[in-house]
């Protein structure tokens, strides 16, 4: 059984940076394309982040380009997303997600197969 926990969220002011981690156990990561999601309460999940399952590809959403960035390290089977420049509204529920079937990943929730319980940031002053 697959599973990814998050860790790293927490109370951030405005401008502040954070580094979510998610670690994977009972797969093989380097077999999994991951991705960063985030969700406040009563809105859609929205797709922040992906990379593909060796690395060398990343996607971004619009709102997250040029303030955070993912990377993984196969080694520690862990996915990062590294949060700078954070803004009121960057506050949500923050999800992991992984998936076999699209290797390079995508923006799709419906791509992954797989996924954290999430880990709560917020950024308020």
């Amino acid at each position: 059984q697959v599973q990814l926990v998050e860790s790293g969220g927490g109370l951030v002011q405005p401008g502040g940076s954070l580094r979510l981690s998610c670690v994977v156990s009972g797969g093989t990561f380097s077999d999994y394309a991951m991705a960063w999601f985030r969700q406040v309460p009563g809105k859609e999940r929205e797709f922040v982040q992906a990379i593909s399952w060796i690395g060398g590809t990343t996607y971004s959403a619009d709102s997250a380009q040029g303030r955070f960035s993912i990377s993984r390290d196969n080694a520690k089977n862990t996915v990062y997303l590294q949060m700078n420049s954070l803004e009121v509204e960057d506050t949500a529920d923050y999800y992991c997600a992984a998936s076999k079937r699209a290797p390079y990943g995508g923006s799709v929730s419906a791509l992954y197969d797989y996924w954290g319980r999430g880990t709560q940031v917020t950024v308020s002053s």
